[in-house]
């Protein structure tokens, strides 16, 4: 109930800014999808939220949790924890466990914004979640999104590409970290859109 009212509301609030959604006929209607997303403002995942016909179940940052009111609105947002820099086997298995139910994961490969609004280099932690649920990559890509209450209307916007399997992605055999390189070719998608 939470989830639809907020997103009502904030749905409301990007019409009212303009926002263009491009590529809606990409997303999948049905089954699991990882989202894998540039990240270079805190509207990010409301504007991704918002834009997409079925509920997105974000990571965040695990401190964000600890801010009164704040942490229990993202648990009822369907936002989970993850301990950023290591191995969050919790979060992992979070993650497997809703692509396993054909949910939809929404995941900022970066692991944090970007204060140039460039691609930054991604976490290969996406990869393992890939191996494990074996679940399409939808690339989404948010622009003008920082100071998004002081944009002017029609400067805020998403591109949806078309979903891919990280299977179809041939890896150059002299490549040492797989993962890494896996991971940053995703957010090499997305930053093309």
């Amino acid at each position: 109930m939470l989830y639809s009212l907020a997103k009502g509301i904030m749905t409301l609030v990007l019409k009212i800014k303009g926002c263009r959604i491009t590529g809606l006929e990409n997303f999948p209607v049905e089954g699991p999808v990882i989202i894998a997303c540039n990240h270079i403002s805190l509207w990010d995942p409301i504007i991704v939220g918002c834009s997409m016909p079925r509920q997105v179940y974000f990571m965040a940052k695990e401190e964000l949790f600890s801010i009164p009111l704040l942490g229990q609105i993202l648990h009822g947002l369907g936002t989970f924890p993850v301990k950023r820099g290591q191995g969050d086997i919790g979060a992992f298995r979070k993650s497997v466990r809703l692509l396993k139910e054909g949910k939809i994961l929404g995941i900022f490969p970066e692991g944090t914004r970007s204060k140039t609004g460039d691609i930054q280099e991604a976490m290969a932690g996406i990869v393992l979640i890939i191996n494990k649920s074996h679940a399409p990559i939808l690339p989404v890509k948010v622009y003008g999104a920082k100071g998004l209450l002081n944009q002017r209307r029609g400067k805020i916007g998403i591109i949806i590409g078309k979903p891919f399997y990280a299977d179809n992605l041939e890896i150059p055999e002299k490549i040492e970290n797989r993962r890494e390189w896996l991971a940053n070719k995703i957010m090499d998608v997305v930053n093309e859109m």
